[in-house]
């Protein structure tokens, strides 16, 4: 074989393995991702309303910034978390007398809204563990079944939670999530589409956010109490007036 043809079958063959070393979780995560916006999540930035705050989100491979902002009875409240930290001003001035307690709980609060409406992007961070379990059925649709824990190191406070995503077998679209957690008190999610909106290519989702009467029960059993229909409707979870503006790269 001349050796430049042989030097490129081998590349070939390097290239070929590289790509069919991911898992089967990692290949449907990555599909999905793609379903919900691909590339528009990292070069765009994101901003809506939840329940009354203005968020505005950012995140890219390397850096990310998320602020919220809204008023109460001491004025203008910006909350921003990223790569550096979090800090919050009141009227523009910085406020230096947080404890860390409140630093954490802040922090956690403005994490959870940004990582819920970037989902699925973020699924594959490197502090990120993905398992198939297999495939199972919801309403007559088929699903595969995606457990994600996280690693402590890189994975923040909450690096116990554990997640359950259903996503579509034919469309790669994730209709259901659950999830455990243990900060305040702990306690377990089921959540169900409920809405979509498409805005600069990025599919933004509503959900209606259930659980069980006894939290302590584990992530693995809320399919079968969402058949059973032992669930019940906790809030509704609605972004609003979404705006994407692309970023200039």
């Amino acid at each position: 074989m001349n050796l430049q043809y042989f030097l490129a079958f081998l590349c070939g063959i390097a290239i070929f393995t590289s790509c069919d070393s991911r898992t089967d979780a990692e290949k449907i995560v990555d599909k999905a991702i793609e379903a919900h916006g691909g590339s528009a999540f990292s070069s765009s930035k994101i901003e809506f309303d939840f329940r009354d705050i203005h968020y505005t989100i950012l995140k890219t491979s390397d850096r990310f910034e998320y602020i919220r902002e809204f008023s109460d009875s001491t004025g203008n409240v910006k909350d921003l978390l990223n790569n550096e930290g979090f800090a919050r001003t009141v009227n523009g001035a910085k406020i230096d007398t947080l404890s860390e307690e409140w630093i954490g709980k802040y922090s956690r609060s403005v994490n959870s809204v940004a990582y819920f409406a970037f989902l699925p992007y973020g699924l594959n961070d490197p502090s990120v563990f993905k398992k198939s379990l297999g495939e199972t059925e919801i309403n007559g649709e088929k699903y595969d079944l995606i457990k994600v824990t996280f690693a402590e190191e890189g994975g923040g406070e909450d690096f116990d939670d554990e997640f359950l995503y259903w996503i579509g077998t034919e469309d790669s679209i994730v209709d259901y999530m659950a999830y455990s957690y243990h900060t305040d008190g702990g306690g377990v999610r089921m959540r169900e589409v409920s809405g979509v909106n498409e805005v600069g290519g990025i599919r933004f989702q509503n959900y209606l956010n259930l659980k069980p009467v006894d939290e302590s029960e584990p992530v693995e059993k809320m399919q079968e109490l969402y058949e059973s229909g032992d669930l019940e409707l906790l809030s509704e979870i609605n972004l609003e007036n979404i705006r994407v503006e692309p970023l200039n790269n």
